[in-house]
């Protein structure tokens, strides 16, 4: 009971102080040039028109403001994937002065079948990527991590660890605790925690499918880890997402995992609502 009060006490105060976050809002502004240099590199020809055309939906100007995100820094993107939505913004963005890493799930950690098989595509097609544009991608690097015992690098050695709609995976798989102690493990004292995940309306099961996890939780978790709260956005919210598709959040864009007749209704409500936190490390 006590630690369901802390929950909402903490949840009532980030939103008095959240709303969607104008740039004078974040913790750590960026300057001009670092600000100029993020939209040069949102608009970079490597970039793919299918990433880029979902900016729109996924913000990611104002969440890497957000987060505090900016060259000079070592920044650790747990489970990019091929796809490489942010590691086409934040490879880039550090190359000349700071330090990207993706963090992989090491095939060899995975059980024999489909899911190694899975991935090393994984791991391969974003190698793919980072070696068709060198001038981009060069200084990039890749981590291999155990899921069931993360380690992401050296003790107190990033500045910030992201990662985008992951959480849900972690907790269907029951990996979620030792993956917050690990981000909390490589981050430096003062260092950022910055998570965008799908976002119920309330607490769901272990067992939950949906994709959707409860603010509540997600808090939860990181505050077992060792994290302070340090604030929360609606950078990412969408009102018009219900919460209640046969599909969980995959039946929205962009996988579409619907009937094709209803597929003007989900464009219409567009990708999930989701949350945008930020911690702390002491």
């Amino acid at each position: 009971m006590q630690r369901s009060l802390l929950l909402g006490a903490v949840l009532i105060a980030l939103t008095a102080c959240s709303g969607p976050q104008t740039r004078a809002d974040t913790a750590a502004d960026l300057d001009a040039g670092h600000a100029a240099r993020l939209d040069t590199v949102l608009a970079g020809e490597w970039r793919s028109p299918e990433n880029r055309a979902r900016d729109a939906a996924r913000h990611p100007a104002e969440t890497l403001r957000f987060f505090g995100v900016r060259p000079g820094q070592t920044v650790i993107e747990i489970t990019p994937g091929s796809g490489a939505w942010y590691a086409e913004i934040l490879a880039p963005y550090l190359n000349d002065d700071g330090q990207y890493v993706a963090a992989m799930v090491d095939p060899a950690a995975a059980a024999e079948g489909r899911a190694r098989d899975y991935q090393q595509a994984q791991r391969d097609g974003l190698q793919a990527r980072f070696d068709a544009a060198p001038a981009q991608f060069g200084r990039a690097r890749m981590v291999a991590y155990d899921p069931a015992a993360p380690r992401f690098g050296p003790a107190n050695s990033a500045d910030v660890v992201l990662t985008f709609r992951n959480v849900h995976n972690w907790r269907m798989s029951g990996q979620a605790e030792a993956m917050f102690k690990g981000f909390y493990d490589v981050l430096r004292p003062g260092g950022v925690l910055g998570v965008v995940e799908h976002r119920a309306r309330g607490d769901v099961p272990d067992g939950d499918r949906s994709g959707y996890v409860g603010q509540a939780q997600v808090i939860a978790l990181a505050q077992a880890a060792g994290f302070r709260v340090d604030g929360s956005s609606e950078i990412n919210a969408n009102p018009a997402d219900t919460r209640d598709h046969p599909n969980g959040v995959w039946t929205l864009p962009p996988t579409n995992r619907h009937e094709p007749q209803d597929a003007a209704r989900y464009t219409a409500i567009g990708e999930s609502d989701r949350m945008t936190l930020r911690f702390v490390k002491p």
